[in-house]
């Protein structure tokens, strides 16, 4: 199989929204759920995307990141959908960093 340069970055364009769309559609999955499952969470893929932009010479703030993968402002998430960190969740969490 053979995918051009272009066709490829659409795919990978494509399936990077799919997976915030997916993000979005189970806020009630907490990051520090995805972090102990996988090992990255929404703030994550912000990070990642400022940098990637930043490479790039595109000035993409860190907030202005989260507001993109959030799909609003990181403050207005977390009231709205974070909930307290278990402390079985704190426990793997510190496990898998220690």
């Amino acid at each position: 199989m053979t995918i051009d340069d272009k066709a490829r970055t659409e795919i990978e364009a494509a399936t990077f929204r799919r997976l915030l769309n997916h993000l979005d559609e189970h806020k009630d999955v907490q990051n520090i759920d995805l972090m102990n499952l996988a090992s990255f969470c929404r703030n994550c893929l912000s990070k990642w995307y400022s940098a990637e932009a930043d490479a790039r010479g595109i000035d993409v703030t860190l907030d202005n990141a989260q507001e993109m993968v959030y799909g609003m402002p990181y403050s207005e998430w977390k009231s709205k959908y974070q909930t307290e960190a278990s402390v079985e969740q704190l426990e793997k969490f510190k496990q898998q960093t220690s």
